[in-house]
């Protein structure tokens, strides 16, 4: 099966002119913060971009990009009731958003690849872009094959640098058809870990548990730090304090979709299952403060990671109904469902007395459906591995158990005493 793939890469900008980007940067945020404006005051979105082309000190089809995507930014919280509504008092730099050809563009030469960045009307910064080897001959593969395209790039301030992301896609990329895959891997997305479970029509493979407590810990910080400022008044670094916050998940995120596909890469012709959330905060009304994080939580942002990386390697992925996954008993010979199996990280059946850690259950079942959605055989499962947990460290990724008691040290997480919360 093929489909068109895009992958965003990212290189830094050397040139001679860098202060001409810095001044492009907050000529983008008064197109941004401008656009909010207009649009809250109830100007008409089909008028906005026409008007601040004329007024805004960089090109027409740069001020458009930006217009655009501080639409999408506005329209995706009320989406969300409201939540994180982007303001129009933003400080600071904004990125560049560029059309290829238009905006910037890229050139093949013996020493390297040439950008030139339309910074100001009639005013550009040219340089050799700088980056990872791999990225760079994606980059040049994109510049001279008839089967890829290269898209909008940005460029942005970051860490004191100045980089360049380019948007590449592969028009005619290879996925394998969902119905040719062997090995059905379920993915349970939650707010501090991600459990992974790979079936067969003959038995579990393997399940993984990776953590990731330090994105739940840093949201929760960036989020009672703006609560302390805006309780004394003191809201000009608010928006600051939430873009820092909005790229540290972006990063993290990333990072914990790679190690996602590069466990299921193992499995012979795997497919990634999802749950079915699109529909999950319409049902959620857990009182203000639960709705909050619930609500903020990225679940569409890593799974949208995971798919794309995973077609990327020729993976399919697809969806399944994610009724009574984490309610349900993995065990084929029981699946007694009810709320009251879980608690907290801990799934203690109410029939049949088996413990598990709640999320790798979850999982199972998630991949159980999948098999089923499939018209395949779902295995007899009466017992599983011992789950593995890994915990992202600052050295990388740590194996770290999640049972330690005597009476689930061997193969299966099935006994009296069992996982921890």
């Amino acid at each position: 099966m093929e489909k068109s793939l895009t992958k965003t890469l990212v290189f830094q900008l050397h040139s001679a002119n860098e202060r001409l980007l810095s001044k492009a940067y907050h000529e983008a945020r008064w197109v941004y913060s401008q656009t909010i404006r207009l649009a809250t005051n109830g100007m008409d979105w089909d008028d906005i971009s026409p008007r601040l082309e004329d007024e805004a000190d960089i090109v027409k089809n740069t001020t458009q990009r930006i217009v655009a995507k501080s639409l999408e930014a506005l329209q995706q919280s009320y989406d969300r009731d409201n939540y994180n509504t982007p303001s129009h008092e933003k400080t600071g730099p904004y990125p560049l958003r560029m059309n290829f050809t238009e905006g910037y563009n890229l050139t093949l030469e013996d020493d390297g690849i040439h950008y030139r960045i339309s910074a100001k009307p009639y005013n550009p910064v040219k340089g050799t872009l700088r980056g990872a080897p791999d990225n760079l001959e994606l980059l040049e593969q994109a510049l001279e094959s008839d089967e890829w395209r290269v898209g909008i790039a940005e460029a942005v301030a970051r860490n004191g640098n100045h980089e360049l992301h380019v948007n590449v896609t592969h028009l005619e990329a290879t996925v394998q058809d969902k119905t040719d895959a062997h090995t059905i891997v379920g993915v349970d997305i939650n707010e501090d870990c991600v459990a992974l479970a790979a079936l067969h029509q003959d038995d579990i493979v393997d399940s993984l548990v990776i953590d990731y407590p330090e994105i739940k810990q840093e949201r929760h910080r960036y989020f009672t730090m703006r609560k302390r400022m805006q309780n004394a008044g003191q809201t000009a670094f608010d928006q600051v304090f939430e873009d820092k916050e909005e790229r540290y998940v972006h990063d993290q995120l990333h990072q914990v979709s790679r190690r996602i596909v590069e466990w299921v890469q193992q499995f012979e012709s795997p497919l990634v299952v999802f749950e079915d959330l699109k529909h999950m905060r319409d049902s959620i009304d857990y009182g203000t403060r639960m709705n909050r994080r619930l609500h903020s939580l990225p679940f569409h942002k890593l799974r949208s990671f995971v798919a794309y990386k995973a077609a990327f390697e020729g993976i399919p992925s697809d969806d399944i109904d994610p009724a009574y996954t984490i309610q349900t008993c993995s065990f084929s010979g029981c699946e007694h469902t009810t709320r009251s199996n879980r608690r907290k990280k801990r799934f203690k059946c109410k029939a049949c007395g088996r413990q598990d850690h709640a999320d790798r259950n979850a999982a199972v079942n998630i991949a159980k459906k999948g098999l089923k959605s499939l018209n395949r055989n779902v295995p007899a499962l009466n017992t599983l591995p011992v789950v593995r947990k890994l915990r992202r460290q600052a050295s990388g990724c740590v194996n770290q158990p999640t049972v330690i008691h005597s009476t689930v040290r061997g193969h299966q997480a099935d006994g009296r005493v069992g996982v921890s919360d």
